[in-house]
């Protein structure tokens, strides 16, 4: 296992609240030894204006994913993981129904981590490509 203690699920549920997360409908589903699992509606939350889902949208699922498992991984009463990078290639629309990210390391060690979230539509294909990366920094840094 590769977090830094056992985390819960209503854990990271709650972590949730009163964010973008939250409002966009992201739920967390599966944490396993080194991979977390979410979904997020494809509806008018995340629809773009042509009816399919909206490449920003699959970015903060992606953030969102990427930016939780660093958090997992370290201390937190000492650090945080913030982003400085995300890209994403959107390979399949998607019109309604379910996104489900699968976020797994790619590097962990040290003060950078480098993270791959796949997603996928409800039949399984592939839609959307992130790779996030985020620095690790002391929490007493944050403003």
């Amino acid at each position: 296992m590769i977090w830094y203690k056992n985390y819960s699920l209503s854990e990271l549920i709650a972590m949730q609240k009163n964010t973008l997360s939250e409002h966009l409908g992201i739920n967390y589903i599966e944490l396993g030894d080194d991979t977390l699992i979410a979904t997020m509606p494809v509806d008018k939350r995340t629809h773009q204006p042509f009816g399919i889902c909206h490449g920003g949208a699959y970015v903060v699922l992606g953030e969102e994913l990427g930016s939780m498992c660093a958090f997992l991984t370290v201390n937190p009463e000492l650090f945080i993981g913030v982003g400085v990078e995300i890209n994403a290639n959107h390979v399949k629309a998607v019109k309604s129904g379910w996104v489900k990210g699968v976020c797994k390391p790619i590097h962990i060690k040290g003060r950078t981590q480098v993270w791959d979230i796949k997603m996928y539509d409800d039949a399984g294909d592939l839609c959307s490509i992130c790779r996030f990366t985020c620095q690790i920094i002391p929490r007493k840094n944050i403003a």
